[in-house]
C-alpha cells in the first residue's frame, strides 16, 4: 500500500487546499498566494499560465518564475516572459 500524500490530490501534481497551506509564502510566485511553485512542475504551470496574470503583475511575476526556474534548473523559453521580467 502507498502512503498517502496529503499535500496533493491522488496521482497528480496538483496541490490539494491543504498543500498550498502549508507553503512558505516564498513559495508562490505573487502577494496572495497565486501562483505556487514549490517544484519543477508548478514552475512551468506558473510559465504556461503567466498570460492569465495582469500587467501590472506580470513583471513581479516574471522575475520570480525566472528564480524559481533557477532553483529547480528549468528553462524557460518564453519570450514573453523574458521580456516582462526586464521591466
Amino acid at each position: 500500500m502507498t502512503k498517502r500524500d496529503p499535500a496533493h490530490y491522488p496521482g497528480t501534481d496538483r496541490l490539494t487546499p491543504e498543500g498550498r497551506r502549508e507553503l512558505p509564502d516564498s513559495a508562490f510566485g505573487l502577494p496572495g498566494r497565486h501562483f505556487p511553485m514549490p517544484d519543477a512542475e508548478h514552475v512551468r504551470a506558473a510559465e504556461s499560465r503567466f498570460h492569465f496574470a495582469s500587467d501590472d503583475d506580470k513583471p513581479l511575476l516574471a522575475r520570480n518564475i525566472l528564480k524559481k526556474a533557477r532553483e529547480f534548473d528549468v528553462d524557460v523559453e518564453s519570450e514573453n516572459i523574458l521580456k516582462w521580467a526586464e521591466k
